[in-house]
């Protein structure tokens, strides 16, 4: 008897867990249905880095959260002023959370632009692709200059790579150079995603050796979890080089971090051991 009950509640787990997966495919694919129809009914790719985009790009990325099972909260003021936005990078998730908060263009690796489906919809919402070590730097950086002079905000990940999401990596300040050429601050935002233990949830990160279709299927299982995103006091450029604003921005970007765990995060509770021990 315990183990036809067995059978049965591990059948209807697996049924349960098919027609979850099946709503948020079919959720996902509405939206970026949606997504595709905003790029050419407002005639997006034609002008893709057009400021006015910006608010169908957030609004794209808010529907992405919610298929995604994320609630953002935003700790801080989003800041309006143009500027140049830098993020911890933790998953290709980061840009929908972040693009739900702020009206912002992104700075993306260039193998984004090839993934299937979400490649056109994030090149038709202006986003720009670089190249690593071909030499893209340079010309990105007099492109982002342009933008920031325009007042085009631009968010770009100065990680280069991604994280489990405790620490932050070293940032590589070469497209810092941009904020300081069109005398523009630096915005810092960092990101955490927490699940409903209150620890740092270890679905979201895109990390290691799997690939992006297998990560969207993990994400279409993941339970709900809270993207927070904390955004830092703008740096001025004021009296800066390149290498005296890289440095800048690392200390606050782990500054920022540590802000946002001990905010957000669960304390760990300390063992009767460890309590022994420090007595």
């Amino acid at each position: 008897m315990t183990q036809t009950q067995s059978i049965v509640n591990s059948t209807l787990k697996k049924f349960s867990k098919i027609g979850l997966y099946g709503k948020k495919v079919t959720s996902a694919t509405a939206a970026i249905s949606e997504g595709f129809y905003l790029v050419y009914r407002h005639g997006l790719y034609k002008d893709p880095n057009n400021p006015v985009n910006t608010r169908y790009v957030q609004y794209f990325c808010r529907r992405l959260c919610q298929v995604f099972n994320l609630e953002v909260q935003v700790h801080g003021t989003i800041p309006r002023e143009p500027a140049l936005w830098v993020s911890n990078h933790i998953s290709w998730l980061d840009i929908a959370v972040l693009g739900s908060g702020a009206r912002v263009f992104f700075l993306a690796k260039a193998e984004i632009e090839k993934w299937p489906i979400l490649g056109n919809l994030a090149k038709g919402g202006g986003t720009l692709f670089i190249k690593r070590g071909s030499g893209d730097s340079i010309k990105i950086r007099e492109q982002i200059t342009e933008f920031l002079k325009q007042n085009i905000p631009v968010l770009f990940f100065p990680e280069a790579t991604t994280t489990d999401g405790h620490s932050v990596k070293r940032v590589h300040g070469r497209l810092l150079g941009a904020a300081i050429e069109a005398q523009r601050p630096v915005q810092v935002c960092l990101i955490c995603y927490v699940n409903r233990h209150g620890e740092l949830d270890t679905v979201a990160p895109f990390i290691g050796e799997m690939s992006f279709v297998e990560h969207i299927q993990r994400v279409l299982e993941m339970p709900k979890v809270t993207a927070h995103l904390l955004t830092l006091p703008p740096i001025s450029v004021e009296g800066h080089d390149v290498k005296s604003l890289t440095q800048e921005v690392q200390e606050k970007m782990v500054e920022g971090l540590a802000q946002l765990h001990k905010k957000v995060l669960k304390p760990k509770k300390i063992g009767r051991a460890s309590c022994r021990e420090r007595v």
